[in-house]
């Protein structure tokens, strides 16, 4: 027999349907970059490394949705698509862009995640410790990402500028949708 989802209000269900979109499209975004990199990229095994962690902050939040009875954003197809092409489209443009495009990606969920830690305080302890802890790792990715260079990408303030800009309009709709 199975135990009922435990009882979660809308605005933490909203919370952890988009953490589970974006950690969901982080997944498809290092794919994207791996598929054009290739496995033999000096910085394949930087970007798998990060991979490895997104996957291991979406099972969190699936296992979340599940057991809390939450429903996933009906955007999940578009975000597979999208999350994908993007990683393939900055890699295709070069080591430094696909960089920038983590840099981005990590700088908009930076500020997501320490938006969410002050608004939840200490009423949902599962949920903030595991926020705060992937916030870390999402603040190591961002600074191997510049370490690696994602500042010196052609284009690099349009660039960040666009894929940030991308990123607050899907945490926007993925709250919701």
């Amino acid at each position: 027999m199975s135990t009922p989802p435990e009882k979660t209000d809308r605005r933490t269900a909203s919370m952890i349907r988009v953490d589970q979109a974006g950690e969901y499209g982080a997944t498809r975004i290092y794919a994207g970059q791996l598929a054009v990199m290739g496995d033999r990229h000096p910085m394949a095994r930087d970007i798998a490394h990060m991979a490895e962690q997104e996957e291991r902050h979406r099972q969190f939040f699936d296992a979340m949705i599940a057991r809390r009875g939450v429903r996933p954003t009906a955007l999940q197809p578009v975000w597979d698509v999208a999350g994908f092409a993007l990683g393939a489209v900055t890699a295709a443009m070069g080591p430094r862009a696909a960089m920038a495009c983590t840099a981005a990606v990590e700088t908009e969920i930076d500020r997501h995640y320490r938006e969410q830690l002050a608004e939840l305080g200490d009423r949902d302890p599962e949920l903030s410790d595991a926020v705060a802890d992937f916030r870390a790792e999402e603040l190591e990715h961002k600074e191997a990402a510049l370490a690696a260079g994602a500042e010196s990408a052609p284009g690099y303030p349009l660039l960040s500028l666009a894929i940030r800009a991308g990123c607050r309009a899907a945490i926007a709709l993925s709250k919701r949708i």
